[in-house]
């Protein structure tokens, strides 16, 4: 199933229950939230009083995507706030294993994250206890960026590995999905498409959502 996870970074916060409203009518199912904490990337967006604040807005699963250098200091606190789903970088996690066993016992999905310079054999150990991988096809750390085509190899690498591998995570791909890149990633096997900058924008959030999730749903594999 693909599934849209419209990123609120590029709503317009001050209408931001409005804004994941016409998303959602337009078709999409996860509310994406970009977490970060101005170390690790450098910027800062938002945190767990963000995620208190959607919850009641939305019935949507809170997907929680964690930029930051010590995932494992905030999980406990994204848990209470109502996240439902957390990932978190390769890169930052010294103990990669035991942070996933982290966001699990706190009752959310956990999932795993990988830069655009970061293999993807770095995560084999770590696939069988995951929800979903998300490909970075962007350097974090800002919205509206341009689609780095090297993240299909990845992505498609992904699909055989859960082939191969006897799994189910879901691949979800992050970074310059739009209208004229969706198609792509979606061909390479991801099935959870991060998109800001394509769906929201004035008076059209709703009509961008069902236009991108067209395209996206007719490239998909088994529907050609």
């Amino acid at each position: 199933m693909i599934e849209l996870a419209f990123s609120i970074l590029a709503s317009d916060f001050a209408h931001l229950a409005d804004e994941v409203a016409a998303a959602e009518r337009g078709g999409g199912t996860i509310v994406h939230v970009d977490v970060m904490d101005g170390h690790f990337v450098p910027n800062i967006t938002f945190g767990p009083p963000m995620v208190k604040a959607l919850r009641p807005v939305t019935k949507l699963p809170l997907d929680c995507h964690l930029m930051v250098e010590n995932p494992d200091a905030f999980i406990p606190a994204f848990a209470e706030a109502g996240a439902n789903m957390v990932s978190v970088q390769q890169e930052v996690c010294r103990h990669l294993h035991r942070t996933l066993q982290l966001i699990e016992q706190h009752k959310m999905k956990p999932g795993v994250v990988i830069n655009p310079a970061t293999p993807v054999d770095t995560l084999i150990e770590v696939l069988p206890m995951v929800h979903y991988v998300l490909v970075m096809s962007v350097n974090p750390g800002f919205g509206g960026q341009k689609f780095l085509p090297l993240a299909l190899e990845k992505i498609a690498y992904l699909a055989a590995l859960r082939k191969e591998m006897g799994l189910g995570f879901r691949i979800e791909v992050d970074g310059g999905v739009a209208h004229d890149t969706v198609a792509r990633v979606v061909e390479a096997g991801a099935d959870m498409l991060v998109a800001g900058s394509a769906i929201f924008s004035p008076k059209k959030t709703e009509q961008n959502a069902r236009k991108f999730l067209k395209v996206a749903r007719a490239a998909a594999p088994e529907q050609n």
